[in-house]
Order: structure tokens, then C-alpha cells, then sequence
């Protein structure tokens, strides 16, 4: 018998805002993510409240997806997969999220997406905010921060609830809730910059308009989860955190103390809540450093409480180290210092596969339920051989040593469900607004200028992934 439980739940993992252009196509409305502009490593994208002319937003095309999702889910079934996380862009349902009805168009599309990947056996793992804010919402409420939006969210999952019944059983609330915790999350995840332009870097530091957008987060994740719950009893209700593991950089207690701070702020301060459906105990320690006073409504907290989830999942990428003095590292969202143990990726991101088995266990050991690893992956330059193929054995390399962690994790009691790479496919990355950032199993021809022909091609790591999932993960 094999380390991995028989149904295990093999795949990869996109979102819409990052791959399937057609922004303006079919009555969709725009969202935050259509008004930043391309970036790189080097240089940060912008945001723009108004669409500029002769300007290159990457989401505004992706790999156009919309008009290409049949050929990649096909792609995805050679591969094997038993299930494909993406999510719903609000904006095709809801174009500025405050219509009473909802744009047939966009339910349509999904409705094919869904179907096409039924008819291949794979089962949809659907987020219902990732990243793709109505920017109207931006502008009119400023983002999360409105307590107006927990009403706009609950009846936009109504709507693809009824919708979709049959067709989806596993669902995510919001992407990385805890991205609201840190200063990039302004722009991601709650949309906490009214009247704001200029390069994502320079975000105005808001603590506490994004842990007030959180605290609405988590009362209209808590409300659409007793729902499904009450209407839908087939759904599985998951959460979704960026968990990114620290050490302390020495055994000195000072540096032990800040990251055992760090943890409870960036890692466990929302999956508290979304798990155990209370604040942690924490909390007030966290909001007084930062002069936050949460706004709260008669029955909010009864509220978390009768909506807690069904399983969490998370995206690991790296780890940090966290301490008094050491060289600063580059990072997913939040950055840390330099360990002296691990490589980096071309981004600067530290490669650190024993840090998921450490994770797993940690978050098992804590909450009981079953998890699932949403996003893992390294993003890389990858380039087109001379014969056409792509040779990216180095990501072959990284996801290997990451599954055979899981496998360890596993052998230690951890109740994982499943496994699905970040962007399955090349995507336009969240963070630096560029394609040449690449995680797929499957080269895209798009480039960060714009251009390209589009088309698809294998890369080595294609065939690899196909035989793992073959062989439940025996075969890595």
C-alpha cells in the first residue's frame, strides 16, 4: 500500500485573473488586478485607477484561457490530474459587484469550464476570491474595508452556489486571507487603496484599513460557509492561508520570542479564526502594536464561530529566517532574513523542502483537520531549446524533494487530502506582474512585452508529473 491515500487529490493549481484574459469580453467588469500594469523582479508594477492607453496590463490577455481552457484542461487530463484548483473572476458574475442580477455571460463560462472538466474526471477545487476585487468596490467602499461587501460576497457565492451545484464540490473562500495581515495585501487581497496610484511598493502602510477589511473577510467567510453548510450539505468548505514557515535566525531567546510573534501574526492569526471560529488569544497584543481598533457588529463573533471550516489548505513556497540582525532575503509577500542552510530561486526565494513537512505538522498538530498543499512550485526562467523542448529538470528537482516531504508528513500522521502545483500552466505572476516568471508543466509563448503566438508546449516536467501522479507518488 502506498504512502498516499487512494483518492488522493493529484493536480495543479491557477487563478482566473492570472491566465484568462478576456477582460472586458462577455459583460465582464474590471477588476483590481486589470488596473496594474506589468512589472518585473527589478521594477514593481503600478497601479492605475484609469485604464492608459499604450500601457501593458498582463491580465487584460494572460495566456487567454477563456478562449483556450478546453485545450489546456485536455492537457491537464494526459497529465493525469484528479482535480484542478482555480476560481471564479467576481467580476464576470457581479461586473461591479453591486448589481441585483447576475451577468448570464460569465455563469455560461463557467458552466463550460466545469462541464469540460467533468467530462475528464477531474474534480473543480474552486476559489471564490482570488485576488479579483470589483475595482468599483475600490473606489466606492474602499475595498474590504466597507462593511457593505460582506452583503455583495454572500450573494455572489448564493448565486454560483445554486449555479454550480453538481458541478463543484470543493470550495475555498478567499485566496491567502492572511495576505490582509501585510502591507502588498492592500492591493491583492483587500483592496484598501482608494484613490491610490503609483507603483505597488508604494502603497500607503494602512494597518488598520486591512485588519478591519480582515475582520469583514473573515464574518463573510464564516456566513457563506454556514450556508453551504445548511443548504448544501454535499460542499467541502476549505480556507486558504500563505503559510510561509520562519525559524529564529539563532537560539538567542530574543530572536526566538520575535519569530514566535511573526508566526502568530503572519501564519496562525487568521486560520485561528477560520478554523477554530474565535480570534486567538493574541489578538488584542497584535492590534495595539499596530494601533488597530477592530469595529465589530452585535453577533460577528457568534457569527465566526458557527461558520468554521471544513479543511485547510495552503500555499508554501519558502521559508525565512526571522531575528534581530542577519542579511535580509527576497520572499513571497513578506521577506526575512538570509538562511545559511538553503539555495534561492532565480527570485530570491530560499528553497526549503523540509520547511513543508515541518509545516504540515505543525498545522495538523494543531487543528485536526485535513489539509491540502493548494500552491507549491518555483518560478523560473525557462527557455525554448533548439529542438523546441523545454529542459526544466531544476523544476522536476524542486517539486520532487518537496513531494517526497509530503510523503514523510504523511508517514507522521499528517491527513492530507491532495496536492496541487502553483500555475499547472504559465501564468501571469500575482506579485511582479511578469510571464518570464514561469511555474508550468506547460510552456506558454507569451512574453512580458505582450507578445507572443500563444501556443502550448510540454516541457520535460510534464511527462514527470504524469508518471508521479501514475504512481500515487511512488515514482518520483
Amino acid at each position: 500500500m502506498g504512502v498516499f491515500r487512494d483518492d488522493f487529490l493529484w493536480g495543479g493549481a491557477v487563478a482566473a485573473n492570472q491566465l484568462e484574459g478576456a477582460w472586458n469580453v462577455d459583460g465582464k467588469g474590471e477588476s483590481v488586478s486589470d488596473h496594474c500594469t506589468s512589472g518585473s523582479h527589478t521594477t514593481p508594477k503600478r497601479v492605475t485607477r484609469t485604464i492608459e492607453p499604450d500601457t501593458l496590463y498582463p491580465s487584460h490577455e494572460a495566456i487567454d484561457f477563456y478562449h483556450h481552457y478546453e485545450e489546456d484542461i485536455k492537457l491537464f487530463a494526459e497529465m493525469g490530474f484528479k482535480t484542478f484548483r482555480t476560481s471564479i473572476n467576481w467580476t464576470r458574475i457581479y461586473p461591479t459587484g453591486e448589481e441585483a442580477e447576475p451577468n448570464e455571460a460569465g455563469l455560461a463560462f463557467y458552466d463550460g469550464l466545469f462541464d469540460c472538466c467533468k467530462k475528464y474526471g477531474i474534480e473543480p477545487l474552486v476559489t471564490i476570491s482570488h485576488y479579483e476585487l470589483p475595482y468599483a468596490l475600490v473606489e466606492k467602499y474602499n475595498g474590504w474595508e466597507g462593511r457593505e461587501l460582506i452583503g455583495m460576497f454572500e450573494k455572489y457565492c448564493h448565486t454560483v452556489f445554486e449555479r454550480y451545484q453538481g458541478k463543484v464540490k470543493y470550495w475555498l473562500t478567499f485566496n491567502e486571507i492572511n495576505a490582509g495581515t501585510m502591507p502588498f495585501g492592500a492591493v491583492l487581497s483587500t483592496g484598501t487603496i482608494r484613490g491610490f496610484e503609483g507603483p505597488v511598493t508604494e502603497v500607503p502602510d494602512e494597518p488598520q484599513s486591512r485588519f478591519q477589511a480582515l475582520h469583514h473577510q473573515f464574518v463573510a467567510s464564516a456566513r457563506v460557509v454556514k450556508y453551504a453548510h445548511e443548504h448544501y450539505p454535499e460542499y467541502q468548505m476549505g480556507n486558504m492561508i500563505c503559510f510561509v514557515t520562519s525559524y529564529a535566525s539563532t537560539c538567542n531567546p530574543d530572536d526566538i520570542l520575535m519569530n514566535q510573534e511573526h508566526m502568530r501574526e503572519m501564519n496562525w492569526y487568521c486560520s485561528e479564526v477560520m478554523v477554530r471560529g474565535e480570534y486567538p488569544s493574541y489578538s488584542q497584543s497584535i492590534w495595539d502594536k499596530h494601533g488597530i481598533t477592530i469595529k465589530m457588529e452585535p453577533g460577528d463573533l457568534e457569527e465566526l464561530k458557527e461558520g468554521t471550516v471544513d479543511f485547510y489548505t495552503f500555499s508554501y513556497y519558502m521559508s525565512n529566517c526571522i531575528g534581530t540582525s542577519g542579511e535580509a532575503s527576497d520572499g513571497n509577500l513578506i521577506a526575512g532574513m538570509k538562511n545559511p542552510y538553503l539555495e534561492s530561486s532565480d527570485w530570491g526565494w530560499q528553497i526549503d523542502p523540509k520547511g513543508l513537512r515541518y509545516s504540515l505538522n505543525e498545522i495538523y498538530d494543531r487543528y485536526r483537520i485535513p489539509l491540502m498543499v493548494v500552491e507549491n512550485g518555483l518560478g523560473a526562467y525557462d527557455k525554448i531549446e533548439e529542438d523546441g523542448s523545454v529542459q526544466d529538470d531544476y523544476r522536476i528537482d524542486y517539486l520532487r524533494k518537496h513531494i517526497e516531504q509530503m510523503r514523510e508528513a504523511v508517514r507522521e500522521g499528517v491527513d492530507l487530502m491532495g496536492y496541487t502545483p502553483w500555475g499547472c500552466i504559465d501564468l501571469v505572476s500575482a506579485s511582479t506582474g511578469e510571464m518570464a516568471k514561469r511555474y508550468g508543466f506547460i510552456f506558454v509563448e507569451k512574453y512580458d512585452d505582450g507578445t507572443g503566438t500563444l501556443a502550448r508546449r510540454k516541457k520535460k516536467s510534464f511527462d514527470w508529473y504524469k508518471n508521479v501522479i501514475a504512481t500515487n507518488g511512488e515514482e518520483l
